[in-house]
């Protein structure tokens, strides 16, 4: 088994520490191996930002995606920019309201953004997205999800970023059933 995963959106939106945190879950809180690389522009903040995870339950030999099976996509230049190696099957999670013209007609439509702000705090989007991403393409154990991001934050937003993380789980879920 082997997962080729890319996160992306625009820097200063917790891309970075999305794939950081999914990574974790992987390799630490399960018994899987993942490498994880990280490019950004030279924009400290707003430019494309992209975080590519592999996970395999083997060896991992070569770190690069020679194709994306799964996306999660938080800007319309960060779609645009790395769309180009989708897999004819790619599981693509997208926040509908920042990325408005993805021509992905499977993709499963999250508005992670709009969800962290009426959970008080827009900060936690990336954590909404990332629960949603792994609910709709299974990438690890809900449990060791949990557990990364439980070791990933500081303390005192534990609560408030586990919270995100089950609102994006339960906001597919309630899509799977209708």
């Amino acid at each position: 088994m082997r997962k080729n995963i890319r996160l992306c959106g625009s820097g200063g939106q917790g891309i970075m520490t999305a794939g950081y945190i999914l990574g974790k879950a992987a390799s630490v809180f399960h018994d899987y191996k993942a490498v994880q690389t990280q490019s950004y522009g030279p924009e400290a903040r707003g430019g494309a930002a992209r975080s590519e995870v592999i996970i395999s339950d083997r060896e991992i030999g070569y770190c690069g995606l020679m194709e994306t099976q799964y996306m999660m996509v938080m800007s319309q230049a960060a779609f645009d920019k790395y769309n180009f190696d989708l897999t004819e099957d790619a599981i693509v999670v997208l926040d509908p309201d920042l990325v408005p013209y993805a021509e992905y007609e499977d993709a499963v439509m999250v508005p992670a953004t709009k969800i962290a702000e009426e959970m008080g705090n827009k900060i936690v989007a990336n954590i909404v997205m990332l629960g949603a991403f792994n609910e709709a393409a299974y990438l690890v154990p809900e449990k060791a999800l949990e557990e990364a991001v439980k070791d990933s934050v500081p303390s005192k937003f534990t609560e408030l970023n586990i919270n995100a993380l089950r609102e994006g789980v339960n906001r597919v879920k309630k899509s799977k059933t209708g």
